[in-house]
């Protein structure tokens, strides 16, 4: 293996791989995001609020997007469809809490991109520590589980061409995220 100071992201064609390197993403954003909290009150809503801001919102509105519909739309049918038996109840409460929490995390995110937008573009230079943390809090238990539970599981019941049928939906889904 050959080291890199330049972190090597997976491609598509490690589609549980890069499910779990999003997650390193989202703990990125949510770092700029507790950031943002404690630089807007000396600061205000100057370029650098506005710009961390702007994308915050754009790595929500399309990335952490796009993340939950291919746990939703591809990876729980097959790990629902591959459970063996005695894992079955267990993986589909599991399932039925992500997609749960998944709805629970997008309210929350409606809310607090509502002051993001007032941030991005100049008008607001106020943003709620407690939401913010709060925020921060769900979204990582929300990785954690997912890190420690389902895709361990995932690694040990897809197989090669369920993988391979992953990437070709999550490179179509950013494929038509891009055109559209």
């Amino acid at each position: 293996m050959t080291e890199s100071l330049i972190p090597i992201a997976p491609d598509l064609d490690e589609p549980l791989e890069i499910l779990v390197a999003c997650h390193g993403r989202m703990a990125a954003q949510l770092e700029t995001l507790d950031r943002l909290v404690r630089w807007l009150p000396e600061h205000g809503a100057d370029e650098d609020a506005r710009r961390a801001a702007t994308n915050v919102m754009r790595y929500f509105d399309t990335a952490a997007v796009n993340h939950h519909r291919d746990e939703e739309e591809d990876v729980f049918p097959l790990l629902l469809e591959r459970c063996p038996p005695a894992a079955r109840m267990r993986i589909r409460k599991l399932v039925a809490w992500v997609k749960d929490d998944h709805r629970a995390l997008e309210s929350a995110w409606a809310e607090l991109r509502a002051f993001l937008t007032d941030i991005a573009e100049g008008r607001q230079a106020v943003l709620d520590a407690d939401e913010v943390a709060n925020f921060s809090a769900h979204y990582l238990n929300h990785i954690d589980r997912e890190d420690n539970e389902l895709f361990p599981f995932a690694v040990n019941v897809l197989t090669a061409d369920d993988l391979k049928q992953l990437s070709k939906s999550m490179r179509a889904r950013r494929t038509t995220t891009r055109a559209g």
